[in-house]
């Protein structure tokens, strides 16, 4: 008998049936195929469409944001968000480096410069305190701008990232950052659904992204969207994400680098009748972390829950182990068995192409990329 036998047995009496159990995949129980169907009989497939237009006013509503702009995924929606924030080449960009890759890899698009700041160990995401000791250690406000002292390198942005749909004290990290002169662009990628304080993720900083990724709470296959209450962000966002063409019945005049970052209305058929099913979605899995909660608390192994005073989506459900070697023990004996659990991701400032990137107190991502695991997490009916 195996250390982990229970866990295993206990993961395959949720999904029930399958002999494979993988971390997170989509489920289509609504009228998926009939708007897809009816995008293709409309012969708008490509970037204008019903659907378009439908998916944007979706993520208002659901959201609480004034303006949504649909993209081709999450990381494109980051990159157009950290642009109409005014972040440049050379300019320095605040993060965390326990992160997806896509976060990291939306500032470099620019040529800006990521500096990786510690997380906090609870929310997993990016730590007031340390930001504001980085910032007070560092930072100057010179002209109406904030430039690191040692650099000189103008701070444009912060990016903090919401993770695994669990918010990082958000409003703690937007009140830093306007005491700064700094923008702050929610990554919200994870977190459709998730909420602080009442007010959905992605709404407290200038603009906030998601991501429709096939792995994500909704999915659309491929796509992503930047939400703002700035009705010029959300005029200039769209205006690049459509190659940045000025209108015109016929003319080809471009008066900017843009980008074909548009949604097409075939991903946008599917994304809105997913988003139909998110109250469905968010019942089903909160009961499932509930479940999960109380299986762990018994087998004396820390659950990550939601963050005092937020509401999570618990897109994926993740576990502490005690260390490294017990994390790796747990990944071997799930996935030998058809149980698909995952590690959390390298940390930034560990892959050879950030490994020269300004770090600042990564002591919890550390503690944390040792012991982090994410278990199944799919819809389970």
């Amino acid at each position: 008998m195996q250390k982990h036998d229970k866990v295993i047995s206990f993961i395959k009496e949720l999904y029930f049936g399958q002999d494979f159990i993988p971390l997170h995949e989509p489920r289509f129980y609504g009228k998926e195929r009939d708007f897809v169907l009816d995008a293709i009989d409309s012969t708008f497939v490509s970037s204008v469409g019903e659907y378009v237009d439908k998916f944007e006013a979706k993520m208002s509503e659901i959201t609480g944001a004034k303006f949504s702009v649909a993209t081709v995924n999450g990381t494109s929606a980051l990159h157009v968000g950290l642009i109409v924030n005014g972040v440049s080449s050379e300019d320095e960009v605040l993060t965390q480096p326990l992160t997806f890759i896509a976060t990291t890899n939306a500032i470099s698009y620019i040529g800006a410069k990521p500096v990786f700041i510690d997380v906090d160990r609870d929310t997993m995401g990016l730590s007031p305190k340390s930001l504001t000791k980085f910032l007070e250690g560092n930072a100057i406000v010179r002209d109406g701008y904030c430039y690191n002292k040692h650099t000189n390198r103008k701070i444009s942005a912060c990016v903090p990232m919401h993770t695994f749909g669990h918010a990082c004290r958000i409003i703690e990290i937007t009140e830093i950052c306007s005491e700064w002169n700094i923008a702050v662009v929610e990554d919200a990628a994870e977190s459709l659904g998730s909420y602080v304080a009442n007010k959905h993720t992605g709404t407290l900083g200038k603009v906030g992204c998601f991501s429709f990724n096939g792995n994500k709470i909704v999915t659309s296959g491929g796509g992503g969207a930047l939400i703002t209450d700035d009705e010029s962000i959300a005029k200039r966002a769209k205006h690049l994400t459509t190659q940045a063409k000025k209108p015109h019945r016929w003319e080809y005049e471009h008066d900017a680098v843009g980008y074909n970052y548009r949604m097409p209305n075939l991903n946008a058929a599917l994304a809105c009748a997913q988003l139909e099913q998110l109250p469905h979605y968010l019942e089903n899995k909160r009961n499932l972390a509930n479940r999960y909660k109380d299986f762990f608390l018994r087998e004396s192994i820390v659950f990550k829950n939601e963050p005092e005073n937020c509401r999570s989506n618990f897109w994926l459900n993740a576990i502490e182990l005690e260390n490294r070697q017990s994390r790796d023990e747990f990944l071997d004996q799930t996935n030998n068995r058809g149980v698909m659990t995952r590690p959390v991701w390298t940390l930034m400032n560990d892959l050879e192409l950030y490994k020269n990137a300004q770090v600042f107190e990564l002591e919890n991502s550390r503690y944390l990329a040792d012991r982090i695991v994410n278990i199944p997490s799919s819809v389970t009916q």
